[in-house]
């Protein structure tokens, strides 16, 4: 069966994460994504490595992992747009195309004719998206932005880490890209919504996107807990800001992440742990006087924790229904059964490596449910197929052009 984007064309003229992350959303649930890539060595994060996938053999081939893990689905059609031939072939395919999302410093395509303002006149039903690091105004339009620095400005660093007084403290990047990930997500929010708008109206429309702007409006609570009290939140770990015991600890073998939301929890957490006399005490009664008494009922949790093994805990803790879980390393993930369940891993056909494994996509759709249709693209692979499906350029010509190196 289709999945409930089927029909719709997209144009990717992006590379790296934020812009590849978005389109493979949108290849998982049924657009056509088109990826254009640049002739001599496409998009940079091929090039990423190691690690590389291996062929049969067990040699690294041309793909890296980081390419693959943003570029299952798509058709990747290798075009010289620095060049007028390759400019005009991309304004055809823009002016089929349902979507076109970019990701070039601000003003980079305007100088190749393919910015919004060339292409509306051509297809006024595009949706057309720029990925950018500061936005197309303002006194930073015009610099670059990448993820570790717009972690850092967003203010995500200043919150990740343990405080300064601690071992190991200051400020931390988040473990993986994911300034330019949630960027990505909600690229995709905004070409849904313009897609449905478009079906009243029957015209697209320009979204200016921004890594900084998205990375200031995801920190939820911690942003209010600044506008509302006027001091900026510091780095505690892993622990909560706003609930207590919300944070990891040690045990006799390891680390536990306990998560105790609420007053009822707090009274089995305690039961477990043989403290059955805090949650009576008026300085732990409520989550309110937990959060203010922080320093005192911390300690008193992590030594009882240390004295059983992460195990023995998570047996006890679940038993008793309050929310905890181990630490794992990512080969401990994919062995959690809850996520074997799931399955979350998948693997996919690959020319040069038999299959190429992947991480599915979390959505479940009931009548609609996502297929994957492609490992991520050798680069150039779907060049030819593409400009005679959707232009009908007939072999010769796209010999010719080929000949001139316009197309790979």
């Amino acid at each position: 069966m289709a999945g409930p984007l089927a029909g719709i064309v997209v144009l990717d003229l992006t590379r790296i994460l934020a812009g590849p992350w978005a389109t493979q959303l949108l290849a998982d649930l049924g657009a056509e994504v088109i990826k254009v890539e640049r002739p001599d060595g496409g998009d940079d994060t091929r090039h990423w490595g190691p690690p590389y996938l291996k062929d049969p053999a067990g040699n690294d081939t041309t793909e890296s992992a980081y390419y693959l893990s943003t570029n299952r689905g798509k058709r990747s059609a290798a075009i010289d747009f620095s060049r007028p031939e390759g400019q005009a072939l991309v304004r055809e395919l823009a002016a089929r195309a349902d979507v076109l999302i970019e990701n070039f410093r601000v003003g980079g395509l305007a100088r190749h004719g393919l910015a919004w303002s060339d292409l509306e006149a051509l297809n006024a039903r595009l949706v057309y998206l720029s990925i950018s690091g500061f936005g197309q105004d303002g006194p930073q339009a015009d610099g670059i932005g990448y993820d570790a620095m717009i972690q850092a400005m967003g203010g995500l660093m200043s919150i990740t880490g343990p405080a300064d007084d601690e071992p190991g403290g200051g400020p931390q990047k988040v473990g993986v890209a994911v300034a330019d990930l949630m960027c990505g997500m909600y690229a995709v929010t905004a070409i849904l919504a313009a897609l449905y708008e478009r079906v009243g109206s029957g015209r697209g429309q320009y979204i200016d996107l921004a890594l900084l702007d998205s990375q200031v409006a995801w920190l939820a609570n911690q942003n209010l807990n600044y506008l509302l009290t006027g001091r900026a939140p510091g780095r505690r770990g892993t622990a909560h800001p706003n609930i207590v015991p919300y944070q990891s600890f040690p045990t006799a073998d390891g680390h536990i992440m306990v998560a105790v939301g609420n007053d009822a929890q707090f009274r089995r957490f305690c039961s477990v742990l043989e403290l059955d006399g805090l949650p009576d005490d008026a300085d732990f009664r409520s989550n309110q006087q937990r959060v203010a008494n922080r320093s005192r009922l911390v300690p008193l949790v992590a030594g009882r924790l240390r004295e059983r093994s992460t195990t023995t805990w998570l047996d006890l803790l679940r038993g008793a229904d309050v929310p905890c879980g181990p630490i794992n390393d990512l080969a401990e993930v994919f062995c959690e059964p809850q996520i074997v369940h799931r399955g979350l891993r998948i693997d996919l056909p690959h020319p040069l490596a038999g299959s190429v494994p992947g991480v599915g996509n979390p959505l479940r759709f009931s009548r609609t449910p996502i297929a994957y249709g492609q490992a991520p693209p050798l680069l150039g692979a779907d060049t030819d197929d593409v400009l005679r499906e959707h232009l009908g350029i007939p072999a010769s010509r796209l010999a010719e052009l080929r000949r001139q190196r316009v197309i790979l």
